[in-house]
């Protein structure tokens, strides 16, 4: 009877030993695949492409962020004008058109084509545009930078289901967990709300914050599927020349609306005044103003450039990185509250982009 357990347990431990040894060699086989997918990804392309790809990634992670943040700065100290911060956003339209009329010098290209219904495309684009950039002016306007860019990434999830159901984009299970997450973390902050309002707002503007936000964050997924289906519909092909006319004609359109909106409601008289007030004097409010012109479009010219160097899976992405990236700049620069919520919405949030990313990817390849 001993020998027989003696045999039986030997087994045991050599079958445990085999599964180990078996599930080691599995992980380690993973992660030979992933190193080689790299490997030939990276000899795929000239060293030029790789640095094109990080300063364009560092665009949207960075100035993206600091945009919001100087929004947010500018709400804090005093401005009050929804309607300036939007026209922030668009009037420096002509940078990436100074960066665009090179293309048809240096490298022989040809403006594409107008035609009625490409025009009203970036008319409608344009318009939505501005639409998306007052929604997030009252978000900031109401809420903590970090609050805001949090519920912000719930446009990760709008982009997704509007893909899916405007261009056709699949949706597997990593991508309806990713949604399910995120929609999850968003319900944790509105939990959670007494602990991050500021005294000057009142519970009705919050709360009005809270909805201008998830409104311009679907309001975003919108634009971003809607631009999409504009360059399969209407243009055929995307060459960087043709990703960036589309960015520079669509903000022209919504400097257009904004400045119109801007006009009616006298808010350029009042930035004399706002200045005079402004918390740091005339100096400050000028370099708030110019900084938020200035970075905004750098996040655009990095996103432009995402879309021509790699897909608008990884512009969908970079985008929605950003927002957790956002979230803790505040915190570290600006003294935002974070509470035991926000903190578990934050890493829901990121449970949910890796959702994303994995569902999005060449996952397949590593099976």
């Amino acid at each position: 009877m001993q020998e027989l357990l003696l045999e039986k347990g030997g087994r045991m431990e050599e079958e445990v030993t085999t599964g180990t040894e078996s599930s080691n060699f599995s992980l380690l086989n993973w992660v030979c695949k992933v190193k080689n997918l790299c490997l030939e990804a990276y000899k795929s392309k000239p060293m030029s492409y790789w640095i094109l790809l990080f300063l364009s990634s560092l665009g949207m992670l960075v100035a993206f962020p600091a945009s919001s943040l100087l929004s947010r700065v500018y709400f804090a100290n005093g401005g009050t004008s929804k309607w300036i911060i939007s026209w922030v956003a668009v009037v420096g339209w002509p940078i990436p058109a100074l960066i665009l009329l090179p293309t048809y010098i240096f490298y022989k290209t040809t403006p594409t084509p107008f035609n009625l219904y490409l025009f009203l495309s970036y008319v409608f684009l344009g318009f939505l545009s501005a639409a998306d950039n007052l929604m997030y002016a009252y978000a900031y306007a109401y809420l903590p930078a970090s609050t805001a860019s949090l519920l912000a990434s719930s446009s990760l999830a709008f982009s997704a289901l509007f893909g899916f159901w405007i261009v056709k984009n699949k949706l597997n299970a990593s991508v309806i967990n990713a949604i399910v997450i995120i929609t999850a973390a968003m319900t944790l902050i509105a939990l959670d709300s007494d602990s991050d309002r500021y005294p000057y707002v009142t519970n009705s503007q919050y709360i009005w914050g809270f909805v201008w936000d998830i409104l311009g964050s679907a309001l975003h997924g919108l634009i971003f599927a809607l631009s999409e289906w504009v360059f399969i519909k209407f243009l055929g092909r995307r060459s960087f020349h043709v990703v960036l006319e589309q960015q520079v004609v669509v903000s022209f359109f919504a400097f257009v609306f904004t400045t119109i909106g801007v006009i009616v409601n006298n808010d350029f008289r009042g930035m004399a005044a706002e200045a005079k007030t402004f918390k740091g004097g005339q100096t400050a409010y000028i370099m708030v103003i110019i900084w938020g012109v200035i970075t905004f479009q750098l996040g655009v010219l990095g996103a432009t450039a995402i879309l021509f160097l790699a897909s608008t899976v990884m512009a969908g992405v970079l985008n929605a990185v950003r927002v957790p990236v956002t979230a803790i700049a505040a915190v570290i620069f600006m003294n935002d509250p974070m509470s035991g919520f926000k903190i578990l919405s934050l890493v829901m949030t990121f449970w949910g982009f890796a959702s994303y990313i994995y569902g999005t990817s060449t996952g397949s390849k590593l099976s």
